[in-house]
Formats: C-alpha cells, structure tokens, sequence
C-alpha cells in the first residue's frame, strides 16, 4: 500500500459519442500507416512481449513469507531498498562419498558430515573455503533437500553466508578445525544500542557470549542467542548442540532460511530469506556476490 493517488478516478467518464469513437478510430489508423506508426507499433508489441514474458519468470516474484528476526544482525535497523531482481549463479548439488571419509585415518566420531569429505576436498583449493566448512554447507544443503524440498538452498548461499559473517569460522583469530569446532569461540560485540548497534538485552542468561546483559551474536554463522535457542540443532551428532560448532550453526542456518516456506529458487524468496538474516542491503549484496562468486566458480571444477 502507498500514499499514491489512484490510477483512475472513482468515478469513469461517460462513454463518448459513437461519431466521435468512429473519428479517433480512423485517425488512428491513419497514423499507424504513417512513418511514425508504422515504427511504433512494432516497438510496441516488442515491449508488451517482453514484459509478458518477464511477468511470467521467477526474477519477478516477490517474497510474500512473513520476514522473521535477523538471526544475526549487529548493525542498527535500515529500510533496504528494492533488491536486485537477480539470483546467484549456482552448481550442482554436492555429492556423497562411498565411503565416509577420504581422510587417511577416518575419523571415530562417524559424523555425517564426512560422508561429503572427498566433494569438499575436490572443490575446496577451486573456491577457497576450508574442507570443514564445506562439508557443512554441503550436509546441510541435503538435509534441506531432504527436509524442505520446497525450499531449494544451494550450498552457495550457506557459504557465503559463512564468508560474510565470520570467514568461514575464521574470524578475528579464529581456527575452523578439522572437525567443525571453532577455537576461539567468534563472539561479536554486544548488542547495546550504541555505535549503529541493535538494542538486545539479554536472552540466555550469558550463557553463550558471557554477557548476562546485552547479547551478542556468537558463532560462524553469528547467532543471536535468543534465536539459537529457537533454531539449534546437533548436526553432527556429537551430543551438544553448539553454535561455535560450523556443522551445528549451519544446519541451523539453514533452517532458519527456509523457515516460512520460502523457496530460494526465485529472486523473491532468496533476497527475501538473506535479508531476513540481516536487514540491510549492503549485507545481502555481499552475500549474493559471494555466492555468484562461488557458484562459478565450482563450475569451473570437474
């Protein structure tokens, strides 16, 4: 709804005389097989053609899910302008290995994860995200196919993401490990109002970012704590679910994501579930660039 008056009026105009209907009829025709209708014309048809087809492509489609709260979004609140009617480049989905792990010694833990450990080492140097990473976004990835067809995530999306929120877990000193955890734990700054900052009092209690005052987003993918507790989710089996843990915050991301019954496959729902992550436009350009960035990439990796 806008301010903006109505096309038409309340009220149509009567109908003009039938001899005057009949005298515009024929000064039109009388200008179609001038010089200047006979370009126009055309033209014309081509844009009615174009915008038909336009009209009846995915790049139109707008969100129309309810936008949760951003599960990470430290900056104040903005109004983002219209998105890029655009969807990232995407590849093929990842694949699972025969065996659990390529790794020389497998690992104990039989994280599901592991199963995807040759497609990450295949493409990891290609598109320049740790091999850990990206068994977490490829498990996630199939889970959500899995659990929410509907929704159609890319693996792309999760990892850029992952990239502009905390560099893959790596993040102010930070060491993504082998098995997903990350030492130290990312924690952002607290969430107190000031500075451009959300106001978030706190919601666990310190539990997650030591602060029993205001929260801060923690984890690879920079969760709210009040939105983890909502979201989390133990992705890899080991008992805990722990957003300082790459596979656990990612499962959980993605959930998040496709929360709402958004389908990613259109411009609509992708723009419309990266901004619900962080309310700004800047952010959700960064994120599609990175994702189309990627995307092309793999392309390129047999």
């Amino acid at each position: 709804m806008t301010d903006r008056p109505p096309l038409r009026s309340a009220v149509e105009p009567s109908s003009p005389p039938r001899h005057r209907r009949q005298l515009r009829t024929d000064r039109f025709r009388s200008w179609v097989r001038g010089p200047g209708g006979r370009f126009a014309v055309p033209a014309l048809a081509i844009v009615v053609l174009l915008a038909v087809a336009g009209g009846a492509g995915i790049y139109l489609t707008r969100a129309v899910s309810p936008v949760p709260r951003p599960a990470a979004s430290p900056s104040g609140p903005q109004s983002p302008s219209e998105p890029p009617l655009d969807l990232p480049a995407t590849t093929s989905a990842p694949t699972l290995d025969t065996q659990p792990s390529t790794n020389p010694t497998p690992s104990a833990t039989g994280r599901p994860q592991d199963a995807l450990a040759g497609w990450a080492q295949r493409i990891s140097t290609g598109v320049a995200i740790p091999p850990a990473a990206l068994r977490a976004y490829g498990y996630a990835t199939l889970r959500l196919a899995a659990d929410k067809p509907g929704c159609h995530l890319a693996w792309t999306t999760l990892a850029a993401i992952g990239k502009v929120e905390s560099d893959h877990g790596r993040a102010g000193g930070a060491v993504l490990q082998p098995d997903g955890s990350v030492l130290p734990p990312i924690i952002g700054p607290a969430l107190n109002g000031q500075g451009g900052l959300h106001l978030v009092r706190d919601t666990d209690g310190g539990r997650y970012d030591g602060d029993p005052v205001y929260d801060h987003a923690v984890g690879p993918m920079q969760f709210i704590p009040g939105t983890w507790q909502t979201y989390q989710v133990d992705a890899d089996g080991d008992g805990v679910a722990d957003p300082n843990d790459i596979n656990d915050a990612t499962l959980a991301a993605a959930n998040y994501l496709c929360a709402g019954g958004r389908d990613l496959a259109t411009s609509g729902g992708w723009w419309g579930a990266v901004l619900s992550y962080n309310a700004i436009q800047q952010y959700a350009q960064k994120v599609f660039d990175a994702a189309n960035d990627y995307g092309q990439r793999a392309r390129t990796i047999a």
